[in-house]
């Protein structure tokens, strides 16, 4: 039995081992090792060099700070109050889990951009990105927080309050401490995003807030200047790859199979809790909300701009960003599953699930160029881009519901002489469906919306929905400004579709 055990975890790892080996390790090593690389201390010697890395580092750690300073109270508020719009504001929490980042950057714009509705004028100033940084990212602490919440055992909760502790002492002396680690990882997913994000950064940060992302692009895109450009790839790689290993150990730590029962919300009823749960909604409104009803607001008022959506060039990236999107998913589908499979199988290949999160698409693109210049702007190398980029979600997901499918079905199957591919088929397989569509729709999400890695793979004729935004955004005149604003509304009613159907899924497993 040992043998053919062997012989099928072998053919199950060839796929999405062979993969990574092809579409990450050996991009990473090119870049390791080029050859025209500028020296390490050379280019940190820079002050400009230094200037861009500074405000990275300073941008993501201040997102940090005010996402954990706005978002602990909001999920404080979501898991202890019960109040009308309580369940409606905990599922549009995954909202910005898939909306593109154009659409978040472009809401900023339509805010606070030269059109601002609300401030005009404040595009070159640092607060755009950091606004957008928080839209963005505030969600991602909220559910952490919120999840930590829901480990704090309610006995001990009644405990204090007995022994006479008010609600402040509650949460610092009971919440706090179980909080701590779920904080902890949610702060290393906002910095990772925030250090390593492009799409963001390249519509709100300007040539004066640049991150270090956006200096990559320009320095291969416009100056062709690799060999700075590769040493800045590998320092976001190092320092994006520690936060992702912290956060994988943080997952690890939060990860808990006991039964807790935890306090069960209730309406509010001092002033206090009323006060607190009038800011959530003013803070969730502000930092969630307005950005894309500015976008909607400004699409409407776009006029004769909404002949846009009828052109030729905007049916076509419509076109390039559904078959992309398709064809990306078929190859993730199966990259998710074969991944899932082997991990099940080998303990250690379940931390390989994060490393497309460890590295930006940005730098996945430039170690492919590196590696591949034959490749370049080729449809396969395009696809297989956006499939990395999916299909982690897939991965996760599946692995969450397999590892918490009981033991006796299969068992039960097998006394009654099914074999491991029938087992397969009629038993696992249905149950893991539900969590299969979920990871399906978050990876479907993210190929629709993707952004940086189509700047650099892509050719003029395979124009998708968000480079034709940035193209827009990029002329001058109101009618331009108008088209993109009216694009980025048709993105947003297709991240928002796909909201639905996750939504629809979340809600069929709670059914369940």
């Amino acid at each position: 039995m040992a043998r053919p055990r062997f012989v099928s975890t072998l053919l199950i790892a060839l796929l999405p081992l062979g993969f990574l080996a092809v579409m990450v390790v050996s991009p990473l090593i090119a870049l390791a090792l080029y050859d025209d690389a500028s020296p390490l201390w050379q280019v940190l010697q820079d002050p400009y060099i230094q200037s861009r890395i500074g405000w990275t580092t300073l941008q993501a750690l201040i997102t940090c700070l005010l996402t954990l300073l706005t978002g602990v109270p909001i999920a404080w508020v979501l898991a202890r109050l019960d109040f009308r719009g309580r369940r409606w504001i905990l599922r549009l929490l995954m909202l910005p889990f898939v909306m593109p980042t154009l659409v978040a950057g472009m809401g900023v714009l339509a805010l606070f951009g030269p059109h601002g509705l609300l401030w005009a004028g404040w595009d070159g100033t640092p607060y755009l990105l950091l606004y957008g940084n928080v839209f963005f990212n505030l969600p991602v602490l909220i559910r952490a927080a919120y999840q930590g919440f829901l480990q704090v055992p309610a006995a001990r909760l009644y405990t204090a309050q007995t022994l006479g502790a008010n609600t402040w002492q509650r949460f610092w002396y009971v919440e706090r401490p179980v909080l701590q680690p779920w904080l902890a990882g949610g702060m290393c997913l906002v910095f990772l995003y925030c250090f390593s994000g492009f799409g963001l950064a390249v519509l709100l940060g300007g040539n004066r807030y640049a991150t270090v992302e956006v200096e990559i692009y320009q320095l291969i895109a416009y100056e062709l200047d690799m060999a700075q450009a590769s040493v800045l790839v590998l320092l976001v790689l190092c320092i994006t790859a520690l936060a992702g290993l912290l956060y994988a150990w943080l997952s690890r730590r939060t990860a808990s199979g006991r039964s807790i029962q935890p306090l069960p919300p209730s309406p509010p009823r001092s002033p206090a809790a009323k006060s607190l749960l009038a800011a959530a909604w003013v803070l969730l409104i502000a930092c969630c909300a307005l950005p894309l009803l500015a976008v909607l607001l400004q699409a409407v008022q776009a006029g004769s701009s909404w002949q846009v959506w009828r052109e030729a060039d905007t049916l076509h990236a419509v076109w390039n960003t559904l078959r992309f999107t398709f064809s990306a998913m078929l190859l993730a589908t199966l990259l998710g599953i074969f991944h899932a499979a082997l991990a099940r199988r080998a303990a250690w290949v379940r931390g390989l699930t994060f490393l497309p999160f460890m590295v930006s698409p940005v730098c996945v693109a430039f170690g492919l160029l590196l590696l591949y210049p034959e490749w370049t702007a080729s449809l396969p190398l395009l696809v297989s881009t956006y499939a990395l980029l999916a299909y982690p979600f897939i991965t996760k997901d599946l692995l969450a519901a397999w590892d918490g499918l009981p033991a006796g079905y299969t068992a039960a199957a097998r006394s009654m002489g099914a074999t491991p591919f029938q087992t397969a088929v009629s038993v696992t397989a249905p149950l893991l469906l539900p969590s299969l569509r979920r990871g399906l729709t978050l990876a479907a999400a993210t190929c629709v919306g993707e952004f940086a890695a189509t700047l650099f793979l892509s050719r003029p004729e395979w124009q998708t929905l968000t480079t034709l935004i940035y193209y827009y955004l990029g002329k001058a005149g109101a009618d331009n400004h108008d088209r993109a604003m009216v694009l980025t509304a048709i993105l947003m009613f297709i991240a928002f579709i796909v909201f639905i159907l996750l939504d629809a899924v979340e809600k069929r497993e709670q059914a369940v």
